[in-house]
């Protein structure tokens, strides 16, 4: 049996009742982005997704291939670590930390030792193509790493690569994620390496790379330990600390992700393959860049016939996004929305899954799946 979970990252089904302790009333990733740009997306809406509640842009079809429904977020947050903590079993008694106002003294002095005295530069909260058009030319000149954070729990180190080496850079975020513990604990620390001339500089998200805290243990450790394999694509391993996979497999983009998630479906993989799609989020829902957003809806949408065409009669697919990301919103932050749920496989036609209590669910149906004795929280869908 295959279990394919692919993650569309940050595409959001509407604010969550809650949003507005986040600032986040009003947003709506998927609506916004159809209304936005007339996008069609036949294949999720033949799945069941124009029938989801507060989904208002697409057709309801009358007789869907899947199953539909969409979550809603337990955990203190709305970023990827507290999505993909969740869709897992972890439950957070409190968010992760967030400095809003910028990392304290003595913790970046702590960091500018570990890297051989380079101090930095910046330290603020910021968007990090800002951060390299504002910042670039004086690292180059002094060859400061810049470093910043966000609304979520994150320590950034943008570094050009003819500056700093890729490899380097990689050192630098594994001596902050050392010190980012206790009081400092972020959720990841995040190497951004960039290149290109001053007014021209660009990030190279296909080399960035994240560095978790360890998560507690939690189904994918109880998938492992029960013999299936675990399968973990994109940034995926990187958001569990890599921890509880049987394997690894890199992407840079949206297109490789895809092209490598299909390739797995042909391998004799018995257990879960589970796949994130981050350009949505990183570039093009950060960027409020509503155009590429919908495009990349489009190539998955595209794609999506092939994944169903792949599923033997006891696999599964699962689509579920971590959160949302207006690209038509205010600011250059994550928001505040519903998952999106969507499963295909034997019996799941034309199922009406409702509105799930938490992200959580994913690992109970998984391990139901599975037939793993699962005692985390959350509630099968089967």
């Amino acid at each position: 049996m295959k279990i394919v979970t692919i993650v569309l990252d940050s595409v959001g089904l509407g604010y969550l009742p809650d949003a507005p302790d986040f600032g986040d009333e009003g947003a709506d990733t998927i609506d916004h982005t159809v209304l936005k740009t007339a996008i069609e997306l036949p294949n999720l809406a033949r799945l069941g997704l124009g029938r989801v509640p507060g989904v208002h842009t697409l057709p309801i079809e009358p007789s869907p291939l899947g199953a539909w429904g969409r979550m809603k977020e337990q955990n203190p947050g709305k970023d990827s670590s507290t999505g993909h903590w969740e869709f897992v079993g972890i439950h957070l008694e409190h968010p992760f930390l967030t400095f809003p106002n910028g990392f304290p003294e003595d913790l970046l002095q702590k960091f500018s030792q570990a890297i051989g005295g380079r101090g930095w530069l910046l330290n603020k909260p910021y968007s990090g193509t800002d951060a390299i058009r504002d910042y670039g030319e004086e690292h180059l000149k002094t060859g400061k790493p810049i470093v910043y954070t966000s609304a979520d729990s994150v320590f950034q180190i943008a570094a050009h690569v003819d500056v700093v080496p890729l490899e380097q850079l990689y050192d630098w975020c594994r001596k902050a994620r050392e010190l980012l513990t206790g009081e400092y604990a972020v959720a990841r620390v995040i190497a951004r390496p960039f290149a290109g001339e001053p007014g021209d500089f660009y990030r190279l998200n296909e080399k960035r790379h994240d560095y978790a805290l360890v998560p507690p243990d939690n189904v994918l450790d109880a998938i492992k330990a029960a013999g299936y394999d675990v399968v973990g694509v994109g940034k995926i391993p990187d958001l569990y600390a890599h921890k509880g996979f049987t394997r690894e497999v890199a992407s840079g983009s949206n297109g490789e992700g895809i092209e490598k998630t299909l390739g797995l479906m042909d391998e004799p993989i018995n257990g879960l393959i589970f796949t994130n799609l981050v350009d949505f989020d990183a570039k093009y829902g950060h960027r409020r860049n509503p155009q590429g957003y919908g495009e990349a809806l489009v190539q998955f949408d595209q794609a999506l016939p092939q994944f169903l065409q792949k599923l033997a009669d006891e696999d599964y697919l699962f689509l579920v996004s971590d959160h949302g990301n207006d690209p038509t919103y205010r600011g250059t932050d994550h928001t505040r929305e519903y998952g999106m749920l969507l499963l295909a496989g034997a019996g799941m036609a034309g199922k009406d899954l409702g509105t799930r209590q938490t992200f959580s669910d994913i690992a109970a149906s998984w391990a139901k799946l599975l037939g793993i004795d699962w005692t985390g929280p959350g509630n099968s869908v089967f």
